[in-house]
């Protein structure tokens, strides 16, 4: 048996300008390629673009994924073919050669199948996961080595067994190698994979290493160091283990490394280490922190590593932005990216997203780890009661199991989110059970709407029903209303103790221009005819803020994250953002301001939704603040009638005190003068801290006191 000297793993990058062709049949390559195409990116962005885009998928989607009419369906085109060329970095010179190349292509859809110099390596079925291909056999290691990647035009080519993505409001399946591409030169034993699972209690990481043997039988000791990320300092090294493997054998070896007075991980203090894993023939550096985050029933709350936190945020549905038309190359800018994943929720004092609906590139996740994001990363489900019969728990389980690997390191990603919206026995009862074993961080996992897996897993909850048309709901319930979660019909959540996710509510979408999306016109209609589309903006924001302040309130829920920051925006759409120039990620100002108003960590909400005071009376305010910081926070609370251009009519004043992670509520009597007309109730906390102030505010129109005896019940009406 023979032992090896030291090595390490060289990775070649294989993103940039490739080549790319289309074909009907899958098996015969294209004799010319005469496009090119970036990777990562989408195939719509090929140059010069492949003509009836749009057309096919539309076609695909509504007759080859129907078998009946698969027949019947003539496609022009089923498949891409990219293509590029590529040489071992080391080949001038060098003695020998490394002993084993893997390709990883992080994720592509739909289905990926390679070869290299015309040789076929295998294929990867799965579009959400990274796919591992082992190039050595058919190495050119002296020359110039050619590398074919064939992926499906359209959902239609994989077979029925495959999720593929499931969204019924989406337009477009866009094909594409969406994620990176890389060639991992190393010798034996390779390390497939690593997880690492923090424990703060002990100071220490439980480490997993996967590790195969491609060659001849070998010797080898594993070993790990840890060292911070940014400064490359060294913290401590594990024991080595001796390990024996065969040839084509592999193992799984679990190892404590203890991180004495070990930094933890947060949205206040990112700190990040790496893990580097060495065999002697192979080494692999994994970024990690240390943190631990869990969901508790009796208390109905989330904890980050021992502390309770609640979760303020948005949504991202990625896979529905890559159909918008200005969509272009945006989600592989760097610059881009950390706009819309730092600077923005800095401005709008976030702390947690939803990946909705679909994965993201590995490199967003990168950012969300670095900046100190929570993620709830979901699964691309979302079925209703339409549960596919071909969605087979053997092929789920596969499927997740490669996601759970592809992301269980990524300190950011704290909830794993099966589906939105679904109920399946298959994964509440034979995929989630089994594959959340696998995590060694176990992360709490949101089911849908199943029931919860286990006892002390969250709830989602969507109270949409606000704004429905057969339903309308009147806004001045929501005086005596306490923040509750909707009850639910038929496909929807039961009630439940266990700790609630509102991760959509409000209803109200508009097109970027200000117009109703395709099922919001009737409300609109209803609720504010003949407005601008500036008016309807102003409206949307004013409304979602003032919603966002009461969820949050009441402290029923453990996480309100808006629905949604980015998803697509042209005629057809149901949903939309709130994006001015999403190129430049300008959002519209009044969303800014209401909504970023509702969401400051000291949390104000003004219980009061009248439409109207009477003049010369006095009334009482009931003001709800919450704090979701770790110290109190105190200051003076300021209730004022103010004229839409912001003299102050009245006002009252007091002093007030939130204990940590605590609420309070405030009384305040205010006199309504003898002024008439449009204005504003503003309840406004002055505190000493960034920021200084929590504004919440509500339109009313001051007119005449009624008649005696009715004096100081305000109006009602259904809705402003």
């Amino acid at each position: 048996m023979a032992c090896i000297a030291n090595a390490e793993r060289t990775i070649l990058p294989l993103d940039g300008r490739w080549q790319i062709a289309e074909s009907v049949d899958a098996d015969k390559t294209p004799a010319t390629f005469d496009r090119t195409v970036a990777v990562p990116g989408l195939v719509k962005l090929a140059q010069p673009p492949f003509s009836g885009m749009e057309e096919i998928q539309s076609a695909a989607e509504s007759k080859a994924r129907t078998p009946a009419k698969t027949a019947e369906f003539q496609p022009l085109r089923n498949y891409f073919w990219y293509r590029t060329e590529f040489k071992w970095p080391h080949a001038k010179g060098a003695s020998a050669h490394p002993q084993v190349a893997i390709l990883k292509i992080n994720k592509a859809q739909f289905g990926t199948a390679v070869w290299l110099n015309g040789r076929k390596i295998g294929e990867h079925l799965h579009c959400f996961t990274a796919g591992f291909f082992d190039l050595t056999p058919a190495m050119n290691w002296q020359g110039t080595n050619q590398l074919v990647v064939r992926i499906g035009a359209h959902r239609a080519v994989l077979p029925p067994s495959v999720v593929a993505g499931s969204d019924a409001e989406k337009h477009q399946w866009t094909p594409g190698i969406y994620d990176s591409v890389a060639v991992s030169f190393c010798d034996n034993p390779v390390i497939e994979s690593v997880q690492i699972a923090p424990r703060i209690q002990s100071s220490d990481i439980l480490v997993q290493t996967s590790v195969k043997n491609y060659g001849k039988p070998v010797a080898f000791d594993l070993n790990h160091t840890v060292s911070t990320w940014k400064d490359n300092r060294r913290v401590v090294g594990s024991r080595p283990v001796r390990i024996q493997l065969g040839e084509g054998e592999e193992c799984v070896t679990t190892q404590v490394v203890s991180i004495p007075q070990a930094r933890l991980w947060s949205p206040e203090n990112p700190f990040l280490y790496v893990l580097e894993t060495t065999t002697g023939g192979d080494d692999l550096r994994t970024r990690f922190g240390m943190r631990e985050f869990r969901c508790d029933t009796p208390t109905r709350r989330f904890y980050l590593n021992g502390k309770m936190i609640y979760l303020r945020g948005s949504n991202i549905t990625l896979h529905r932005f890559f159909e918008d038309p200005q969509c272009g190359a945006l989600p592989w800018n760097e610059t881009w990216v950390r706009g819309l994943l730092v600077d923005i929720p800095r401005r709008m004092r976030w702390n947690s997203f939803r990946f909705c609906i679909g994965p993201v590139p590995d490199r967003w996740l990168d950012i969300a780890d670095e900046t100190g994001l929570l993620i709830q990363n979901e699964y691309f489900i979302w079925a209703g009661q339409n549960w596919p019969a071909d969605w087979a728990a053997a092929g789920l389980v596969r499927e997740f199991s490669e996601w759970m690997r592809d992301n269980w390191n990524h300190p950011s990603v704290v909830i794993w989110d099966a589906c939105n919206e679904t109920r399946s026995d298959v994964l509440a009862h034979e995929v989630v059970p089994v594959v959340r074993r696998l995590d060694l961080s176990r992360r709490p996992w949101e089911n849908g709407y199943n029931p919860p897996d286990d006892p002390d897993d969250p709830v989602e909850n969507h109270p949409y029903e606000n704004f429905h048309p057969e339903r309308p709901f009147v806004l001045t319930d929501l005086e005596t209303a306490v923040g509750a979660p909707l009850k639910m019909d038929g496909v929807r959540t039961p009630a439940t103790a266990h700790a609630l996710i509102n991760n959509e509510y409000a209803s109200l979408w508009l097109h970027r221009d200000g117009t109703p999306t395709g099922n919001t016109k009737p409300k609109y209609d209803r609720l504010l005819p003949n407005a601008t589309p500036e008016e309807r903006k102003e409206f949307y924001a004013y409304l979602l803020g003032g919603l966002t302040e009461y969820w949050r309130a009441h402290r029923q829920f453990a996480a309100v994250l808006h629905f949604v920051l980015l998803t697509c925006s042209y005629p057809g759409t149901v949903t939309s953002d709130h994006f001015v120039n999403v190129e430049k990620l300008e959002l519209d100002p009044a969303f800014v301001d209401y909504v970023g108003e509702a969401f400051k960590p000291l949390g104000v909400y003004l219980r009061f939704w009248q439409s109207t005071l009477p003049a010369g009376t006095s009334r009482q305010f009931e003001i709800l603040m919450v704090n979701d910081e770790y110290e109190a926070v105190s200051g003076e609370l300021i209730l004022a009638l103010e004229t839409t251009d912001g003299k102050t009519i009245t006002e009252a004043r007091r002093p007030f005190v939130v204990g940590a992670l605590g609420g309070q509520t405030y009384c305040l009597m205010l006199r309504i003068p003898s002024y008439t007309g449009p204005a504003l109730v503003k309840a406004t906390a002055h505190y000493q801290r960034e920021p200084t102030t929590t504004t919440s505010r509500r339109k009313v129109i001051v007119v005449e006191p009624p008649d005696s005896g009715q004096a100081g019940a305000g109006g009602r009406r259904q809705n402003p």
